[in-house]
């Protein structure tokens, strides 16, 4: 990541926790080498920034192209922040793009990095904590990373949706879980052993919220008849 990253650890994520004063429990629990996934709930955009700033080691997460795409002063701001605080840039999508990012990560493993990712695939607007999508287990079993569940509270009265800018009267708390190992649920090939590491990740991080559980998935809503068939016909859930 070069300078611009080692700028981000050294400046930025200090001066985070000097002005937003996280509540950090359980950094000891977070292994100091070796490829780790933090498997995080997901309320607020805020939450890849609040990760990065309270770990005790460097995190990577994917992050949209558009972010390191745009131009003149604001888009080189843009560029310079995402790469400070960890984040890869990664084409969103379905397809060709999603088997991309999820190589992206591996390979980010498989040199021994931590990534942060949210097995609910997108933000709740409720506060519920839904379903988990087997593509961290995948990704834990495919290269033997140990996943660190995260439980993280505030981050949606820091920033709501919808904000510009976070709020400074809020604090945000970040509990980090004993590494899970989850080789035992079987091979990554195995849809049984993904969905079984999927709901042990997904009962740690709900140990740690508290949060209301939605038992249902955190599903976007569909834009066509088609799309809503897809939704309601049961599959297993990447």
């Amino acid at each position: 990541m070069g300078f611009t990253y080692a700028f981000g650890r050294r400046v930025i994520a200090p001066l985070g926790r000097i002005i937003y004063r996280p509540r950090v429990e359980g950094a000891a629990n977070v292994p100091k080498t070796g490829p780790i996934i933090f498997a995080s709930n997901h309320l607020s955009f805020i939450d890849s920034v609040a990760i990065p700033v309270a770990a005790p080691r460097p995190v990577h997460f994917l992050a949209k192209a558009s972010y390191f795409e745009g131009t003149g002063f604001s888009g080189w701001l843009s560029r310079e922040f995402f790469t400070a605080i960890g984040a890869v840039p990664v084409q969103r999508g379905a397809g060709q793009a999603a088997l991309d990012a999820l190589d992206q990560q591996r390979r980010l493993l498989v040199a021994g990095n931590a990534v942060a990712l949210y097995p609910e695939g997108t933000r709740s607007l409720d506060g519920r904590l839904y379903k988990g999508r087997t593509g961290v287990a995948f990704l834990a079993l495919e290269t033997g990373a140990l996943v660190v569940p995260v439980g993280l509270s505030g981050t949606d009265r820091v920033m709501p949706v919808g904000a510009k800018f976070p709020s400074l009267r809020e604090r945000v708390t970040v509990r980090f879980g004993a590494p899970l190992d989850l080789a035992h649920h079987g091979p990554a090939s195995s849809g049984r052993a993904r969905r079984l590491a999927t709901d042990e990740i997904m009962t740690a991080i709900h140990a740690l919220s508290g949060q209301e559980l939605a038992n249902a998935y955190n599903e976007v809503p569909a834009s066509n008849p088609i799309e809503r068939m897809k939704q309601v016909l049961p599959h297993e859930r990447r």
